[in-house]
């Protein structure tokens, strides 16, 4: 976002080149005496300057240039996070700067973890004072990109905060417009010989709610290997998704006889479209699945996800699976 280290380092050159006293210093707030604090509101794209003077026009740091300085120094200044900050007023540039980084003083802080449901996501919006029926209304709205329908998947996981007056749909949009980033860059936009983008995506998304990053790949191609030989995917992600349910471990055998085109006990092949927000290395994963004839995985405990090709060696498996989960090794036991 910052820019000009260059320049400073020459105009700092030459006022020790010119002045017998060294460069002179932009002015700048003694540490230990800090005022009230403000609201700075940071437009997305702002440089540097733009918010040394918003900092300055606040009371926040003594002069513009002093936050300048500081800022290009320092490469953590590149993550400032568009949105309203709340700062203390009468500061050094450095401790604004350090202020402005830590996210715990962004309000109306949206984060969108990886895997998260569209209807997830209206639920934060919600509850940092967006209106029900306008975001319905925007959802319907979305430019998308080319080869994507509905808002299930579109949604980029990540930190969001929206300054005052943003609409719905512009907060929306934004997310949008970093998941159109975020396909292009995973290569799944233009889809392969196998799949077109959406299919793609949905499978990025059941990667993204089956396993740990570790494992992408190979999920990814377990679910290539079981449609290639027409058999059920048998998710238990697509059930919950349905179902509405987060946390749960165990999937009853009633669950997978719920009336769904998502339930993949009861249909074959693909889910018709995402079952969540997957993150960049679901969707990579997604086109570049790891060689392997598995049809088979299973987490036997936190963070031990193992895969076979042998329905025998799954079924071991999933008594070890379940005797840990008895033994809450899971959180909690059934």
């Amino acid at each position: 976002m910052l820019s000009g280290a260059v320049i400073m380092s020459v105009i700092l050159a030459v006022g020790v080149f010119l002045g017998q006293r060294g460069p002179q210093l932009p002015a700048d707030f003694k540490a230990g005496a800090p005022g009230p604090e403000v609201t700075i509101e940071v437009v997305a794209g702002a440089s540097g300057s733009e918010i040394g003077q918003l900092l300055f026009a606040k009371n926040v740091v003594a002069s513009s240039g002093a936050f300048f300085a500081a800022a290009v120094v320092d490469p953590r200044s590149s993550k400032i996070a568009p949105g309203s900050h709340l700062i203390h007023t009468n500061i050094p540039a450095v401790q604004a700067l350090s202020e402005l980084l830590d996210p715990k003083r962004i309000t109306n802080l949206i984060r969108i973890t990886e895997g998260a449901w569209t209807s997830e996501i209206v639920q934060q919006l919600e509850l940092v004072g967006f209106r029900k029926s306008d975001i319905s209304q925007a959802l319907s709205q979305l430019n998308l990109p080319v080869g994507f329908t509905g808002s299930e998947g579109v949604l980029f996981p990540a930190q969001y905060s929206f300054g005052q007056g943003t609409s719905a749909l512009s907060a929306l949009q934004t997310m949008v417009d970093r998941f159109s980033r975020a396909v292009s860059a995973s290569g799944i936009a233009q889809g392969n010989n196998e799949f077109n983008a959406m299919q793609l995506l949905t499978i990025a998304s059941l990667l993204q709610a089956e396993g740990n990053t570790q494992d992408f790949t190979k999920i990814s191609q377990v679910v290539r290997n079981r449609l290639k030989i027409g058999m059920p995917l048998q998710f238990d992600s697509t059930v919950h998704f349905v179902k509405g349910t987060r946390g749960e471990v165990f999937l009853s055998t009633d669950s997978t006889t719920i009336a769904s085109l998502y339930n993949t006990y009861l249909h074959y092949g693909l889910p018709p479209g995402p079952i969540g927000n997957p993150g960049l290395k679901a969707m990579e994963a997604a086109l570049h699945p790891q060689s392997g004839d598995w049809l088979f995985f299973i987490t036997v405990a936190p963070g031990d996800t193992r895969f076979s090709a042998s329905h025998d060696q799954f079924l071991i498996w999933k008594s070890l699976y379940k005797k840990n989960l008895r033994d809450g090794k899971f959180g909690h036991s059934q």
